[in-house]
């Protein structure tokens, strides 16, 4: 038998292979680099790969031909596994410049006594007797300095693994957005999972809690996984083929038994929406988002959420477009229940990290409400790229003000760590006004107060869904909004209105890489709230997904 080597056009996925060398070289250089120097050595080596990854996707943006019109533009490569097409390109940039702003946040020392925000050695307990110095334990006596905890050249120690854990994350998840079968959408998926399990549990504050949200991670993730693979297979059957393309064309022929499409649509969405967490499958949300390092969780947040609507739009649209009118309703039936499990459960929470994971479950909502726009959009006569341009533009938006908001959450410090109750942030703007200003415009953002970036893409969604005919779902939308406004707005009375408690909290001042980071992505938020036209013109000449 005559092996044929597949067709592969390297500048197409150069952006892909750039963060993958990075990753493989940092493991190289966590196995042969002496450890005082693994920490600039890997850090660069991290940077490096993705700005080359940002530079790469905008030299392979504009070698796709452009074709205007919001058509579909682009190249199927790699025997047909991965497609390099107008928003997967978007994808990619918005994915670099987040992990750019990730990788920021994982060389901050100065918030901790100097230390990193990682455990020295992920194999330690919590609460293990190691010796004197500053401690590593579960909370409260356990985690201040001297008490139960390792000694101090221990403490000096850093998981610099994280490194290229990132790279390989941020690697799958640029694979998953471009995916052109569901086989090398679950390796995608695996890629990009892996690495953010071990991530989660590598917290040198609140070990136990750390490693509780990593486990819960894990097996649901585990579970969701089998369910990609079982509407996988129940696809196959149906089609005859892995391909999104190929499944596609079954279902405009009317293929096998409806059955399977459905269960297998069913299935696979139940993977995806697990990972964008969509409600019912978003139980392991607030617990991994307070337990992980918070610099974990800000990359997390951000580009996880981005990789998997890249990935649901794909398969939603190119894979089963014609089988709209099926699947709609379950979108209609999630959407719903996100937006308004999220906004009702925010609203009682204490945490600032849990407040934040409840928000980011009422945002899955609104973006699933922008996904709603794509249906029925060719009978309706609703442009198809204005659908998917307002989605790509909230995912911007929301990308962005994420990474700011958890960035300024690492800044307020208590003697255990992060001041992450609420309480705790009273008189703030007092005391700290511009840590606070900044996170008042973040949570304006996410609120969708006009002036903001939020506003924009919020108003984006909800008139695409509603050109589409899913009046119900903006309604509850609009309402869920109405109510979220008030758990935003009620954190901003408390920083700038409410006295500080007898024992504020500590605003230690960050690294300038911190600080940048906090800059760009306020100035972005403002800046995409007043002059929204280039990036929405941006995500509007992306196209359409290439079937």
């Amino acid at each position: 038998m005559e092996f044929t080597a597949p067709e592969i056009d390297w500048l197409l996925v150069s952006p892909l292979l750039a963060v993958f060398a990075a990753a493989l070289v940092g493991i190289l250089v966590e196995a042969f680099t002496p450890r005082a120097l693994r920490r600039p050595v890997q850090a660069g080596i991290a940077g490096t790969g993705l700005l080359a990854a940002l530079v790469l996707t905008v030299v392979v943006a504009l070698e796709l031909p452009s074709q205007g019109g919001g058509a579909a533009h682009g190249e199927v490569t790699v025997t047909g596994a991965v497609v390099v097409d107008g928003p997967a390109v978007f994808l990619w940039g918005l994915l670099a410049l987040v992990a750019v702003g990730g990788l920021a946040l994982f060389t901050e020392r100065r918030v901790d006594a100097g230390l990193p925000v990682f455990a020295g050695q992920a194999s330690v307990p919590p609460g293990a007797d190691l010796g004197s110095g500053p401690g590593i334990g579960t909370g409260g006596a356990g985690e201040t300095p001297g008490d139960g905890g390792a000694p101090a050249s221990y403490d000096r120690w850093e998981h610099t693994e994280v490194y290229p854990l990132l790279t390989f994350a941020v690697a799958g998840m640029m694979l998953f957005a471009a995916a052109g079968d569901l086989l090398t959408m679950f390796v995608a998926l695996e890629i990009l999972s892996l690495p953010l399990y071990l991530l989660c549990g590598l917290g040198r504050r609140r070990r136990l809690l750390s490693q509780e949200a990593a486990m819960k991670y894990f097996l649901l993730g585990a579970f969701s996984s089998g369910f990609f693979v079982y509407g996988a297979a129940l696809l196959y059957g149906y089609s005859g083929t892995l391909s999104l393309a190929g499944i596609a064309a079954a279902v405009g022929a009317g293929g096998g038994p409806t059955v399977l499409l459905l269960a297998g649509v069913a299935l696979v969405m139940v993977a995806l929406l697990f990972k964008v967490g969509a409600v019912p499958f978003h139980a392991w949300t607030p617990d991994v988002y307070q337990g992980a390092p918070t610099p974990v969780t800000a990359f997390m947040a951000a580009a996880t959420k981005i990789a998997a609507f890249g990935a649901v739009l794909r398969f939603l649209y190119v894979a089963v477009g014609d089988a709209r009118w099926d699947w709609a309703p379950l979108v209609w039936v999630v959407a719903i229940l996100t937006m308004l499990g999220g906004v009702v459960l925010a609203v009682g929470q204490s945490d600032i990290k849990r407040l934040l994971a409840y928000s980011s479950i009422a945002h899955t909502g609104f973006l699933l409400t922008g996904v709603l726009g794509l249906q029925g959009a060719d009978e309706l006569g609703v442009d198809q790229v204005s659908s998917l341009q307002a989605v790509l533009f909230y995912l911007a938006t929301y990308g962005v003000a994420t990474v700011g908001i958890f960035a300024v959450t690492t800044l307020v410090r208590d003697a255990g760590g992060e001041a992450s109750g609420v309480d705790r942030w009273s008189g703030l703007g007092r005391t700290s006004p511009l840590v606070a200003g900044a996170f008042a415009v973040f949570l304006l953002s996410l609120a969708g107060i006009p002036l903001t970036s939020g506003f924009v893409a919020k108003w984006s969604v909800f008139a695409s869904a509603a050109g589409a005919g899913a009046w119900p779902v903006v309604a509850v939308a609009i309402t869920s909004s109405i109510v979220a406004v008030y758990f935003y707005v009620r954190h901003i009375v408390t920083m700038f209105f409410a006295d500080p408690p007898a024992d504020p909290p500590a605003v230690v001042v960050p690294s300038p890489a911190t600080s940048v980071t906090i800059g760009v992505a306020l100035l972005a938020t403002v800046a995409l709230g007043v002059v929204p036209g280039p990036l929405l013109e941006l995500a509007g000449d992306a196209g359409s997904f290439l079937r």
